[in-house]
């Protein structure tokens, strides 16, 4: 709030001081002080007039109306007027001769009651000058009075009386009261109904502590009103609102009470607004505001919430304190006395005027101050003093226009400053005023006048200069105009809006409406237009396209419209009202084509007026001369979303998308991170036909199929195609159609029915657009119509379908089938085989087939299917009408066994076995071809045949039943095991004594335990225990079989201990291993058993090692009787078996195992006459000739000859002079005893020294022979081909044993050898593969046993 002006002590020569505003306009002030004149001033403080007075100022009232102030002074019996319209003062005579004490106008008319100190009554009524004297109204001094709304005047007075007269001076009612009157006013205090229609109730003031009410029309029910103590006394009260009265109290205190029936004397508000004391309260009702002063400073509070303080003045200079206050009745000042005799008027609420050009605003920031500003550029305020205080401003590019009624003056805005240009009057009062860069437009009783503002600066044409719209007085009036940069547009009466283009100075455009144009609004280019018309409704106008669209929702209080400033969102504006503002976008490119939209509303603050729109952020101003920016809620993204939850930013997805702010939106989406915010984004870019925006949004979201349709419409020029291209992505077919129609390319139209399958509207497109396709969509059409089942309009749709063109061919085909179905559907069945009988295609022959089929036209569609050659079906068909002749003739092109099934069952019918059997068997129908044989043809060997063939468990049964007839008991026993009839087997072979057959068919097939046990039962009666035990083993009652094979004679010994190790091997039983141990080793029976069935056991019970100690025993008794082959053949078996189970070889085999197979090798050497490699292998079995105990001698005499062959002389007669000891030597065989004696005579020590080869292990240089490496200790693997120590790079394995030999000696011994030596299996040279890493083979496997 600020202070307009200050009268000071010394111009009111001191207090106490009286002030009256003028009534209703508030142009006026009424002061008086000490002095005997009173001063009147205007509202900027300058002094209008000065009227003197005989004594100090009693009493001054202005009238209703404003126009004549009343005064009565001391020692004067005149009453003062003075008028405001003609500035002249005059005096009124009373006639009464008493001092006058009381003066006040009524409420509503020209109505002026005076009392006097002795209470007499003077009413005189200005208008009508008539004076109506009342005496002895009261008794003593009339203190107080008041007028009501129906011109009754209540008066108080000193005699304690309250009296009511009519406006004759006539006495209605009076009331008498106990003490002191003061401060009476008329009010409506509602009854308990709720219903007032008049100024019921008069409320005063009584004894400075209470508030007494009582109602006119029943004044013997009247309120006194008491109130606490603390309070202080009653300064002063005012009725506000709904029947509320606010009440000042001496000691600072603000009360708010009710006077409603049920809250009546209720406090509804209590505060202490000053510390010290409360000297005056007043009342704004058009401000909704109310004042209190005391202390120094003036509180404002807000009467729609109490509790808040609105305002604080602080007038520290006013140290005596403050007096009287009072507003105007527009509430704009507010006037306070203090105690020392000064006046403070405050501007409280300012006119809200304001105009802007672009970003530029002027708005009134003081009463004879105006503002210009450009928030958005950044300017500068520039504040231009005025010399009036306007009722309209206008702002342009480069000037200031301000003014009231006709007149208005104008100003320059440079850079150096505000200069003043110039003052116009007008030929009327001016309603709008608008400004662009060189010319101003008046608008003043239905004219709009265009001039120059600078015309000596342009030196422009005279007639350029001005220029009076409409031209002629006769025609419309204009209710609204506006100035942009390039045109004045105005709006007439007769609903017309007319373009005048300034450069031409011509007319150029015009649009007429169906009613009045209200007021007009266009955006800063001009290329649009809002307008209200009469009936409140608002429409945007398009002169560049002539094209109107209705704005939607738009409320009917709507006062103003605001185009947005910001160049990006250009199609947005407000419509704002009192309480909200509407914001509106117009989205000129859409599929939809050209419309507005409604985005949103927005609560406007009270008393804001917008002004400019920008970006979202709208600058209104206030009623305290200020501007406030507040944000449009539709673009509260603009504050920052990053922080908004996930509801929050689908709300601001929304406003994006409306606004089609799309970066924005894209940012939302991001944050989002949802596939359905995407979609949204992407289809509203579609809706907006902003292509290369979708397409960056779909390629985020990875639609592919989208992105690649977008890419092929890219670059299109023609709107509605590509509008068109736009609707059919976002399925709105109807509309792409019409777009597509009205675009440069219609058969996309027809193009996009036919990928629908619309084909109704492709068939109306086609007629128009592509009469050449009718016959492509007919045929589709029809594909559809048949699917539905609508077979009717097929057929005629596949008949209007066929071109007769031979370029066509297969199109016709496709329709001739069609016709051909749907002619079999339909009933026409001769028409449609016919048709399918010339038709080529197979497929079509069926087709018709099973449909005549589904008819149960089965004569016909056999016809068709043989046809088609589909003898199956065909064969099928004939079958159900029996026509067994065409079966016949097509069986032999029949491959369902379906069908061969059914003839064969006709024909064995008829009796015709053999074609019959044959049938059967081409439907694999066995057990029918077996009932044939046996049952009709008489040939079982056939049958039998059959059942072995495939197995058939009926069949075998049938076979079984046959034998059994013919007494063959065996066949029939086999046949029933192999149809699963065990116990019917078991039983016949008990009854015939053919069990032992039974017992070895039942052992070849699967059988189950109870089958086993009960043959076992059977030999354990019959006392054969072989055949029990092998039986009680198969079902797995090892006790009992073991039983029965220790209980075998002598001539089963043999297989029966090789049954019981099978049988104690498989039981895997310690006490059952024990009794067939203590069986083998003669403690039953005294007779131990040969050692091999030892070893058998122990592998049967995987105890290798025991195994190995007993193989080694066994290859020893083998040895001393001389058989080597077996003795080798057991220690090879176990060191393999050995090997397998990853158990160390005990050193006694591997030696043991080694030197019978250097036995072994010898006689391949010999036999290849390779006599050096075998006289190394006899001299290695000669050094360990006691194992061989049995052939010492031989084998001595053939290591001598061998080494003799192989030039190993001095070897030769080491083994010579052996053989010659006594023991060997008369066993010598004669033919070789002289020589050998020979030799031992006359010796010859030389010898071949033995070839050197190095260690697969440490590469040291050794004998080949030898298998102990002198270098790394290690024994050698050595090859099973020669009996020489391996070799690292001429290594190779057997596949079979395992066992590793030298490869080149190994090829060489295969080409005359097929065998291994060492395994005995069938070896050829493709199976020996050279191996070139022979690590694994070198970790030993010899060790302790």
């Amino acid at each position: 709030m600020s202070c307009i002006f200050i009268l000071l002590e010394k111009s009111l020569l001191g207090a106490p001081v009286q002030f009256k505003w003028q009534k209703a306009q508030g142009n006026y002030i009424a002061v008086t002080g000490a002095d005997h004149t009173v001063k009147i001033f205007d509202r900027h403080g300058l002094k209008k007039n000065e009227i003197s007075l005989q004594g100090p100022s009693v009493a001054m009232d202005w009238d209703v109306d404003g126009d004549t102030l009343a005064i009565i002074a001391e020692k004067s019996t005149c009453i003062y007027l003075w008028d405001a319209n003609t500035n002249k003062t005059s005096q009124l005579d009373s006639g009464m001769r008493d001092q006058m004490s009381f003066l006040l106008w009524s409420k509503v008319g020209a109505l002026l009651a005076i009392g006097t100190v002795k209470g007499n009554l003077f009413i005189y009524n200005h208008q009508t000058s008539r004076k109506i004297p009342v005496l002895g109204k009261h008794t003593k001094r009339i203190t107080c009075g008041c007028w009501s709304s129906e011109n009754l005047l209540a008066l108080g007075s000193e005699d304690k009386i309250i009296t009511v007269s009519n406006q004759e001076g006539d006495t209605i009612k009076q009331v008498l009261l106990k003490t002191d009157l003061s401060d009476m006013q008329f009010s409506m205090m509602r009854n308990e109904n709720r219903v007032i229609t008049t100024e019921n109730t008069i409320s005063v003031v009584v004894g400075k502590k209470n508030l007494f009410l009582f109602n006119v029309n029943c004044p013997e029910n009247p309120i006194d009103l008491g109130f606490q103590q603390h309070y202080g006394n009653i300064v002063c009260y005012h009725w506000f609102g709904d029947g509320y009265i606010m009440i000042g109290f001496s000691h600072g205190y603000i009360v708010v009470i009710s006077t409603h029936f049920q809250e009546i004397g209720q406090e509804i508000f209590q505060a202490r607004d000053h510390k010290d004391n409360l000297t005056n309260i007043a009342i704004s009702q058009s401000l909704n505001k109310a004042a209190s002063c005391g202390d120094n400073c003036i509180k404002i509070h807000d009467l729609s919430e109490l509790k808040e303080m609105y305002a604080i003045i602080n007038l520290d200079d006013e140290n005596k304190g403050l007096g009287c206050m009072s507003w105007t009745d527009d509430g704009q000042l507010l006037a306070v006395a203090t105690q020392r005799g000064s006046l403070h008027v405050f501007l409280t609420k300012l006119p809200v005027l304001g105009d802007t050009f672009s970003t530029r605003i002027a708005y009134l920031t003081s009463l004879l101050e105006v503002t210009v500003a450009n928030p958005v550029e950044g300017e500068l305020p520039v504040t231009v003093s005025v010399e009036v205080e306007p009722n309209f401003i206008a702002v342009g590019l480069f000037h200031l226009a301000v003014g009231m009624n006709n007149r208005a003056w104008f100003y320059a805005l440079g850079d150096t400053g505000v200069k003043k240009l110039k003052d116009m009057e007008y030929l009327g009062t001016v309603v709008s005023m608008s400004l662009n860069s060189d010319y101003a437009a008046v608008l003043f009783e239905g004219k709009v006048q265009l001039h120059m503002i600078e015309s000596e600066i342009l030196d422009a044409q005279e007639e350029r200069e001005t220029r009076l719209f409409p031209a002629t007085a006769d025609e419309c009036r204009i209710l609204c105009h506006t100035l942009t940069g390039d045109f004045l547009i105005y709006g007439t009466d007769a609903g017309v809006i007319h373009y005048f283009y300034i450069e031409d100075w011509q007319h150029v455009n015009e649009y007429r409406h169906s009613v009045s144009i209200r007021k007009i609004f266009p955006d800063p280019n001009g290329t649009r237009l809002a307008f209200i018309d009469d009936k409140s409704d608002g429409f945007l106008y398009c002169p560049v396209i002539d094209t109107v669209y209705e704005i939607p929702n738009f409320p009917p209080t709507v006062k103003c419209i605001l185009w947005e400033n910001w160049s990006m969102d250009k199609g947005v504006f407000v419509a704002y009202d009192d309480d909200k503002v509407y914001t509106y976008v117009f989205h000129k490119d859409t599929i939809q084509g050209s419309k507005v939209i409604l985005a949103g509303g927005t609560k406007v603050p009270f008393s804001h007026k917008p002004l400019l729109l920008y970006n979202g952020e709208l600058t209104c101003q206030t009623q305290s001369g200020k501007i406030n920016n507040i944000y449009l809620s539709t673009h509260s993204f603009l504050n920052g979303f990053i922080d908004s939850k996930n509801h929050e930013l689908r709300q601001i997805l929304m406003q994006t998308l409306m606004l089609k702010r799309f970066p924005e939106a894209w940012e939302v989406c991001k944050l989002l991170n949802d596939t359905s915010a995407w979609n949204e984004l992407g289809s509203a870019c579609l809706h907006h036909m902003e292509v290369e925006f979708a397409t960056r949004v779909y390629r985020t979201i990875r639609n592919v199929g989208m992105v690649m349709s977008l890419e092929q419409i890219k670059g299109i020029e023609d709107h509605n195609l590509l509008a068109g291209h736009l609707a059919m992505f976002t399925n709105d077919f109807n509309l792409a159609q019409d777009l597509y129609l009205a675009s440069s390319c219609p058969a996309a139209a027809l193009e996009m029915r036919r990928d629908l399958q619309h084909w109704d509207n492709a068939l109306q497109l086609a007629k128009c657009l592509a009469p050449d396709q009718i016959s492509f969509i007919s045929k589709e059409y029809a594909i559809q119509l048949e699917f539905t089942g609508d077979y009717v309009n097929a057929l005629a749709h596949y008949e209007k379908g066929i071109t007769g063109n031979n370029k066509y061919q297969e199109h016709d085909e496709a329709c001739q089938a069609g016709v051909a179905q749907m002619s079999i559907r339909m009933g026409d069945i001769r028409r449609g085989v016919n048709q399918a009988i010339k038709h080529p295609s197979r497929l079509l022959k069926k087709d018709c087939g099973a449909i005549l089929e589904s008819m149960k036209q089965f004569s016909e569609a056999a016809q068709l299917y043989e046809r088609g050659q589909y003898y199956d079906k065909a064969a099928s068909v004939y079958i159900r009408c029996k026509n067994w002749a065409k079966v016949g003739e097509l069986l032999p092109h029949v491959s369902s066994p379906k069908v061969h099934l059914q003839y064969a069952k006709s024909k064995e019918a008829d009796g015709r076995y053999k074609e019959a059997v044959v049938a059967y068997r081409n439907a694999k129908q066995w057990d029918n071809v077996i009932r044939i044989y046996l049952d009709h043809l008489g040939n079982p060997e056939k049958a039998v045949s059959v059942v072995r063939e495939t197995q058939s468990l009926e069949g075998a049964k049938m076979v079984a039943r046959f034998f059994l007839q013919l007494g063959d008991y065996g066949s029939a026993i086999q046949f029933l095991v192999m149809s699963k009839c065990n116990n019917e087997a078991f039983t016949l072979a008990q009854q015939h004594n053919q069990m032992e057959l039974y017992a070895d068919i039942i052992g070849s097939e699967d059988t189950t335990n109870e089958d086993y046990q009960s043959i076992a039962l059977y030999f354990e009666g019959e006392k054969k225990h072989f055949s029990a035990g092998k039986f009680f083993l198969l079902c797995g009652q090892y006790a009992r079989a073991l039983k029965h094979f220790l209980k075998c004679s002598n001539t089963e010994d043999n297989m029966a201990i090789e049954m019981a190790i099978d049988t104690v091997g498989q039981a895997n039983d310690e006490s059952l291993t024990n009794q067939l141990i203590d069986h083998l080793m003669g403690e039953s029976d005294g007779m131990p058993k040969d050692a091999k069935y030892l070893f058998r056991l122990y592998m049967a019970l995987k105890q290798y090692r025991e195994a190995a100690q007993t193989a080694i025993i066994i290859a020893r008794e083998e040895q001393s009787a001389g058989n080597y082959r077996n003795a080798h053949d057991v220690l090879f078996s176990m060191y393999a078996e050995l090997r397998n189970q990853k158990i160390k070889i005990p050193s006694e085999m591997a030696t043991n195992l080694m030197i019978l197979h250097s036995y072994i090798l010898v006689k391949i050497h010999v036999k290849h006459g390779d006599h050096l490699k075998g006289a190394r292998m006899l001299i290695r079995v000669s050094n360990n000739i006691s194992k061989f105990p049995s052939h010492i001698v031989p084998i001595l005499t053939s290591t001598v000859i061998e080494c003799h062959r192989a030039g190993l002389k001095n070897s030769a007669f080491s083994f010579a002079a052996m053989l010659m000891r006594p023991e060997y030597r008369n066993k010598i065989d004669m033919k070789y005893r002289k020589k050998i004696e020979a030799m031992v005579r006359r010796p010859d020590t030389s010898e071949t020294e033995e070839t050197t080869t190095p260690c697969p292990f440490c590469e040291f240089l050794l004998p080949e022979c030898e298998l102990l490496c002198p270098g790394c200790k290690n024994n050698l693997p050595y090859c099973i081909a020669t009996g020489r120590h391996m070799i690292k790079d001429d290594w190779t394995v057997c596949p079979y044993c395992d066992f590793p030999a030298l490869f080149s000696e190994m090829r060489i011994m295969l080409h005359s050898e097929n065998t291994c030596p060492m395994c005995s299996e069938t070896l050829n040279i493709a199976n020996v593969k050279k191996i070139a890493d022979c690590t694994p083979y070198l970790k030993p496997e010899v060790g302790d046993p």
